[in-house]
């Protein structure tokens, strides 16, 4: 069953859904948490410093309010809009990521905040 969440990023509240998954499920076991995040084009991105392995449904190509986790940086992303990997409008990870979720709320919101900013990230 998916977990319910919430981040606040900036005073703006953003309701999310957590998967299944096995990395998702432990992000829920680190839950509360305070991760600051940079900007990489419409993604923001920042460590959790757990460690999860690459799961089979492992992808790059995501899609816009997708959560996903990056092993190579332990890093829990939220995917907006188009990255510097992006050749058209859809989301592209740096490499593969774990899907984790989707952010329920629309993402416009986040067009408009800066290079750098903190997430936290509660049960809803």
């Amino acid at each position: 069953m998916a977990t319910q969440i919430l981040i606040t990023i900036e005073g703006k509240e953003f309701h999310a859904e957590l998967n299944d998954s096995a990395t998702a499920g432990g992000i829920v076991e680190l839950l509360p948490m305070t991760v600051r995040m940079s900007r990489w084009g419409d993604e923001y991105y920042g460590s959790i410093e757990t460690e999860f392995e690459l799961e089979a449904d492992a992808r790059d190509i995501m899609k816009v309010g997708e959560l996903a986790y990056w092993p190579q940086g332990q890093a829990l992303c939220v995917f907006f809009g188009p990255t510097p990997a992006s050749e058209g409008s859809a989301p592209v990870a740096a490499s593969a990521v774990n899907p984790v979720g989707m952010v329920l709320d629309s993402c416009a919101p986040l067009k408009k905040m800066g290079s750098g900013v903190t997430a936290e990230i509660t049960h809803a």
